[in-house]
Parts: C-alpha cells; structure tokens; sequence
C-alpha cells in the first residue's frame, strides 16, 4: 500500500464509487484499514473520519454531468492501483413486458453508461487494475430481473470492449456473490416468491456480509494476472 521511491514514500491510490454503503462502504473501510488513500464518489457521504479518505458528492445517474464534474477530480490523482466501479442499482422486480423502456433506461444509465464515461477519464491516467462489478444475474435470465440482468451483461461486454482501448489495465468484470444489502432484503422481504421464485433461493441460501465479499474481491486483485484483461470473473468461482 505504500512504496518508496527515489527517497520518497509513495502512498497507493484506490477509486470506489458507491462508496456510502453495502458493498462500496466495506472496501472504503478495508483499504483504508490496508492504509491506502481511498477517493470516494456517491451521492452521500459515508461516515468515515479518516484522513486518507477523500470524498466527492455525485450522483452518477447524471451521466451527462460525469466527465464536466469528475474530470478533474480524478485527474488530480493521476495514478490509481485499483479502481472499483461499484455503484449501481437493481431496479423494481417485476415481468420484463411490465417494464417500460424508461425504467429499463433509468437502470442501464448508471449500470453502464455511468462506468462508460468513467473509464473514458481513467483512459487518459494510470490504473493498473480497474474492477467492475457485475453479477451473476448477468448470465442467468431470472424471472423479474430483466433490468438489472440486462445491465449487467452490458456491463461484461463493456469491459470486454475497453480492455481493448485500455491495454495498460487489467480490467475485470467481477461477480461479488449475493450480498446482504438493501438490494437483497428488498427482494427477500418484498418479493412474492411463488411470482418471482428468485426470491425464495435468496431466503433459502445464506448472505455474505458486505465485509466478507470485499474481502474476496481484494482476494481476487491480489490474484489478478491469474485472469485475462477483459473477462467477466465470479469470486464463487476461484
């Protein structure tokens, strides 16, 4: 986490977006217990009192404001060892001919064409390893996941496409597992699971902590030339 230099001590970067809370918040907390400076954008600040924490207050369903807001932002750091793409969102449950293309837009938006207009800034600095999250939901088609199940296969062929655009990182598009988040009570508490049988496997398996998938995702970068640059990887599976 910190090298030294020509004499000087380098202290290593991290980029989390969706850094407030579930997933995005317990690899804030790991990598600064690893002593990185982390830089954190989300719509709210997470309540972290740590000097090696920056944070930045966006909302990245704004992907027209991305490159005009966060442009700067980004490049004052210059150099990042690990970037973590994380935020998105899951949109409502329900049957694919009951969701308007609005809805299927809203969550595409910051699913994927958010992490587009992030990886165009990144393309122009030093990331040496860039993670995108994406989910298994992205290879399987469950009733009511249409949403959430086409962005997020749009989000492995997005990073299949960059790591051709971006041959100077190692871009991976990672499924973190099911994780006990507001997303997931959501589907487990709200959901009808004889409509949506999705919703009964996620009551019947158990739920990693947020703290427990952050750590199998920083499990997976310190294993990462084990993979190819542009691959979708699921953690359940190595």
């Amino acid at each position: 986490n910190i090298k030294k230099e020509k004499g000087f001590i380098l202290q290593k970067n991290i980029l989390i977006t969706g850094c407030s809370s579930g997933l995005g918040f317990a690899l804030t907390n790991l990598y600064l217990e690893k002593g990185f400076k982390v830089f954190g954008i989300s719509r709210n600040k997470p309540e972290i009192n740590n000097d090696n924490f920056v944070h930045k207050n966006f909302d990245l369903s704004q992907t027209s404001k991305i490159k005009e807001e966060l442009t700067t932002y980004i490049k004052k750091i210059e150099n990042f060892e690990t970037v973590f793409l994380n935020a998105g969102m899951l949109g409502e449950i329900k049957h694919l001919k009951d969701i308007s293309i609005e809805e299927l837009n809203e969550v595409y938006n910051l699913n994927v064409y958010a992490n587009k207009e992030l990886l165009d800034i990144l393309m122009e600095l030093s990331a040496k390893n860039i993670i995108i999250i994406s989910s298994g939901a992205s290879k399987n088609g469950y009733v009511g996941w249409g949403s959430y199940s086409l962005s997020k296969a749009g989000v492995n062929m997005l990073v299949n496409l960059y790591s051709n655009e971006m041959p100077n990182s190692k871009i991976l598009a990672v499924a973190p597992g099911i994780i006990e988040t507001p997303m997931t009570d959501y589907i487990r508490f709200e959901i009808d699971e004889m409509i949506f049988p999705s919703a009964r496997k996620l009551k019947e398996n158990p739920l990693q902590i947020p703290k427990e998938s952050a750590i199998k995702i920083d499990n997976l970068v310190n294993r990462i030339d084990e993979f190819a640059t542009g691959s979708y990887v699921d953690v359940r599976e190595i």
